[in-house]
Parts: structure tokens; C-alpha cells; sequence
């Protein structure tokens, strides 16, 4: 489908930017800056704010390495969640904001962890509905697919290894938390993941605006891989050529071409079953 791109802190319990108790004082002046986060965290990934650290904290499947939180954050931890994993460094707001530039919501939260593995696709089950996205290349959107996946049981997001956001930073927080319950599925090559896929029997769903086919028309399906396209660009060739049917979302008014975040959550839910 053608497409465009479009908590409340807790109580305080300490002097601000200082840590009591089990916790470490933080680099409350630290200035490294925004670009140094790459450089500080090596193979790590960064999570930020409450959602994406939340999950995080709470998987036993990712493994932790430095996490930085305010008094308010640090109160809120420990209500919510009670005992981390991870001892954390207690900091001024300015110290995340040095790493990850003022912009960024953090909600004083900044965790630097190891990536989750992917799974092989064929350790994935044949009565699953999958996720493929197509060189979308937006952290914004492709986080955004991933909170929606998570709501609607998706067991996986395939992606290819170039061409792709990496699963940190921006694409971490507008997952929400997401990723720690969606895996994604890094392919070499999108096209012959979708062969070897309908080789096991999956239905590939292509969304194209203009598609002959309806996606209403086309019912709750197990298994199947719904194919996503690039913002702007759609679905490339040779990937609409490995999908058994190019669907189109049904319109009714003037603008016919939405955010590609936003058609996969519609598309998840005509394709999810009822009752």
C-alpha cells in the first residue's frame, strides 16, 4: 500500500538528583551529549521513558546494563515494580537530557541493554499471523507497527537487515514497550522469506491502494504474513510478485492513502477474528 509519513511522576522521596538507600549516585553533570550515546553504549541498545524501560525491567529474557532515573522516576519504579534487576544511578534530568539531546520524552528513564534475539522463522508455529515490512525505513512508524502488533497477538515482525531502523532510541519509545513482546525477525532477503513462508502454507497479504481486492473481503486467515510497503514508494516488485493477494483498505472518502502505521492497525484488526 502507498503510504506517507506523516505518567504522572511519583512522590518525592530524596533532595532531588540524589539517591538513598540501595541506590548508586548518578553523573547528575554529565555532558556527553547526544552523540555519544552510539560510542557509551557499543553493541547496547538505548530505551527511554517509562513504557519501553518498564517492559524492559520486567522481561527476564533482556539483559540489562546501565540504567540511569530521577528521584520521581526511581519512586514510581519502585511502587510500581518493587525490586529491579538492575541497581540504577540515581540523576539530575539534565544528565539524560545531555545523552539523548533535550528533545527526547525520556520521563527521566534511560536504560542501555542488550538487544532481544529474533527467532528463525522456522521455529515460528503454522497457525500464526506475521508481520513483513518493506524497506520502511521511519523509527517513528515502524514503532508505532510494533505497539499495534503487540495489541493484537502478532508473533512476529519480519525485517530486513538493511533498509531497516534499528530497535533503539525513537523506535523503542513509540514502540511502548512493544519490543519486549513482539520479536522482530531480521531476513537477508524480504522475497525469499516470503517464498520459503508460502512453502508452509501462509497466506501473503500485500496492502496496495490500488489493489483490485477489498481488504474486508479477504476474512481472518491462519497462518498469514501481512506484507507492509515503504512510505512513499509501497511494495516493491519482486515483493508484490511473492504475495498471493494485493488488498486495498476500502475508503469512503477523499484521501485514500494514510500512514503506514495507521494501515496496519486497521489491517490487523479486519484480518483479526470475531467473538
Amino acid at each position: 500500500m502507498t503510504t506517507r509519513r506523516d505518567g504522572p511522576p511519583g512522590p518525592r522521596t530524596t533532595k532531588p538528583g540524589f539517591a538513598r538507600g540501595p541506590y548508586r549516585r548518578g553523573p547528575a553533570q554529565n555532558q556527553r551529549g547526544a552523540a555519544s550515546v552510539a560510542a557509551a553504549s557499543g553493541d547496547h541498545v538505548v530505551l527511554y521513558g517509562w513504557h519501553p524501560v518498564a517492559q524492559a525491567l520486567a522481561n527476564e529474557g533482556r539483559k540489562l546494563h546501565r540504567l540511569l532515573a530521577t528521584e520521581n522516576a526511581m519512586a514510581r519504579l519502585t511502587e510500581e515494580i518493587g525490586t529491579l534487576r538492575i541497581d540504577p544511578e540515581m540523576v539530575r534530568p539534565s544528565a539524560i537530557n545531555a545523552l539523548l539531546g533535550p528533545d527526547a520524552v525520556h520521563q527521566g528513564l534511560y536504560l542501555e541493554a542488550d538487544p532481544l534475539p529474533g527467532p528463525d522463522l522456522d521455529d515460528l508455529g503454522d497457525d500464526v499471523l506475521l508481520l513483513a515490512l518493506d524497506q520502511i525505513t521511519d523509527p517513528h512508524n515502524v514503532g508505532a507497527i510494533v505497539r499495534t502488533a503487540a495489541a493484537f497477538g502478532v508473533a512476529g515482525i519480519i525485517t530486513t537487515a538493511r533498509h531497516s531502523p534499528n530497535a533503539t532510541g525513537v523506535l523503542a519509545k513509540s514502540a511502548s514497550g512493544g519490543l519486549e513482546h513482539v520479536p522482530l525477525i531480521v531476513v537477508r532477503n524480504l522475497s525469499d522469506a516470503l517464498v520459503d513462508l508460502g512453502k508452509r502454507g501462509f497466506t501473503r497479504i500485500g496492502l496496495d491502494s490500488d489493489a483490485d481486492t477489498a481488504l474486508d473481503s479477504i476474512g481472518p486467515k491462519r497462518p498469514a504474513v501481512i506484507v507492509l510497503g515503504a512510505e512513499g514508494k509501497g511494495l516493491r516488485q519482486r515483493t508484490r510478485d511473492n504475495c498471493d493477494v494485493l488488498a486495498r483498505i476500502p475508503f469512503s472518502g477523499e484521501i485514500r492513502s494514510i500512514n503506514v502505521s495507521n494501515a496496519a492497525a486497521i489491517t490487523l484488526y479486519a484480518l483479526s477474528p470475531r467473538g
